[in-house]
């Protein structure tokens, strides 16, 4: 019987972008005892040929390059740029993760029982699933199994209905450098079938470990699938990231970096510059130079490799967007820029006057729209970038790096930069973020903790003494 199978479509042509495996809960099933069969002998190799085998799939990914950029291109309707850009950090990710399979180490811990030796050690956990979104999907896809690896874990990745294709060539990599039967695995399905498929992985007894890239609404569904389990869970949710623009910034680098982090990827990306907020004194002057250079930013067709900025993942994202943009335009804000849209391809828009009783204050538009906002000092610039249920990326624009560094403690989020764009990722940074963004760390010797478990070992050395 031929398999059963499910297309992707191309959101700008309207054309297949791929065929993949539609599997169904049992075949999940499958695919989990498959790696869980897999772990001892992965689980029991040293840390070097570990780290020898992820610098080959390192190597292997790059070789990719060109399918990977088709897949992506064909099926999010991302740029070339973007493309190439996931697969330069999704095979540094992999570097890194080799680089920490000798630092998963233990230590001595003092006691005072005499003739004791007590130590801490840590282990891999058993069988790790990963899911993984589609707006950078080798990037992601690679972060949710690279480090569970290195630390002996084997692994699934569960693909995002969006971008099958471009997840399945992560685990080809993989294997095309001799990763075992069952160390690496993924499993495909319909979008019909997700809720059902991924409730079965979460519910594998194998499964032991998950983390989840994605919106906060199935985060907090994934999260109380596993606690019935009592399955820890690492979550990287969605964000309204605040950039803060202060009366001493340079308001040129402000700008650059605030067009950077709204409209990189037409704005698809979790730490993504979704609110600008700035003090009063400069408020006019950026907004002059920052409507400047966005109606500078050109929207196009992708595939073509013309402009800066590309087309949204589907019609929905855009209609999504849209009615943020109408519904601030009719509470008062002012559209300094933008236009109508064509199909999903959707010119870089700013808000400004923008107020919290706005929906584009408080959802997350996940598009290129950036509201801009006007505070009275530096004070009401700190509430209104913590006046959000989110706390992902966050950023400060200012000449006085004390000043700046007092306000990033002030803010609720897993990460500020001062002087620099809300969108920064390297491999071996703490990755993650507070609140409705989700808990846990990706990244470097962060995701040592995450993917494996802590266990205390004693060695008694002399002859008990008990009071019984």
């Amino acid at each position: 019987m031929t398999a059963k199978t499910f297309d992707r479509i191309n959101p700008l042509t309207g054309a297949v972008a791929s065929s993949a495996p539609a599997m169904t809960s049992d075949q999940a099933a499958d695919i989990a005892n498959k790696a869980q069969a897999a772990f001892p002998a992965w689980a029991a190799l040293g840390p070097n040929a570990r780290r020898e085998m992820l610098m080959k799939a390192a190597a292997a990914l790059m070789s990719r390059s060109g399918a990977f950029a088709e897949a992506m291109m064909d099926e999010t309707a991302a740029t070339r740029g973007w493309a190439m850009f996931n697969t330069g950090l999704a095979a540094g990710m992999i570097r890194e993760a080799a680089a920490i399979t000798t630092q998963i180490s233990g230590q001595v811990i003092p006691t005072d029982k005499p003739g004791c030796l007590a130590m801490a050690l840590r282990e891999p956990v058993g069988v790790i699933l990963g899911i993984a979104p589609w707006n950078a999907p080798i990037i992601l896809g690679t972060r949710a199994i690279a480090v569970p690896l290195a630390c002996g874990n084997t692994v699934i990745l569960k693909a995002s209905e969006i971008c099958p294709r471009t997840h399945s060539l992560i685990v080809e990599a993989f294997r095309e450098v001799g990763f075992a039967d069952g160390v690496v695995n993924v499993v495909t399905n319909a979008p019909d079938d997700a809720a059902e498929v991924v409730g079965a992985l979460i519910d594998h007894p194998a499964v032991r470990r998950i983390n989840f890239t994605g919106s906060t609404a199935i985060g907090r569904i994934v999260a109380k699938r596993a606690a019935e389990h009592l399955k820890p869970v690492l979550l990287e949710l969605g964000g309204k990231a605040p950039l803060l623009v202060l009366e001493d910034a340079d308001l040129d680098e402000a700008v650059k970096a605030a067009a950077f982090g709204a409209f990189m990827n037409q704005g698809q990306i979790c730490m993504s510059t979704e609110r600008i907020i700035v003090v009063d004194p400069v408020a006019d002057q950026f907004a002059k130079a920052f409507k400047a250079k966005t109606e500078s930013l050109a929207v196009g067709d992708p595939r073509e490799g013309k402009t800066p900025l590309g087309a949204l993942v589907d019609q929905k994202a855009v209609l999504h967007v849209e009615s943020l943009v109408r519904d601030a335009l009719q509470q008062g804000a002012v559209l300094l820029a933008g236009g109508p849209s064509k199909g999903v391809l959707m010119p870089a828009t700013v808000v400004d006057r923008v107020t919290p009783q706005m929906r584009l204050f408080r959802e997350e538009s996940f598009g290129p729209v950036a509201a801009l906002v006007r505070a009275r000092d530096e004070g009401e610039a700190v509430r209104l970038a913590n006046d959000t249920e989110y706390g992902l990326a966050a950023s400060i624009f200012t000449a006085d790096i004390a000043r700046g560094l007092r306000l990033a403690r002030q803010i609720k989020s897993g990460i500020c930069h001062i002087n620099g764009p809300t969108v920064h990722d390297e491999a071996q940074m703490p990755f993650g973020g507070v609140r409705a963004s989700g808990y846990g760390r990706f990244g470097g010797t962060a995701g040592i903790d995450a993917f494996t478990e802590l266990r205390w070992i004693t060695v008694e050395t002399q002859p008990g003494h008990y009071p019984i």
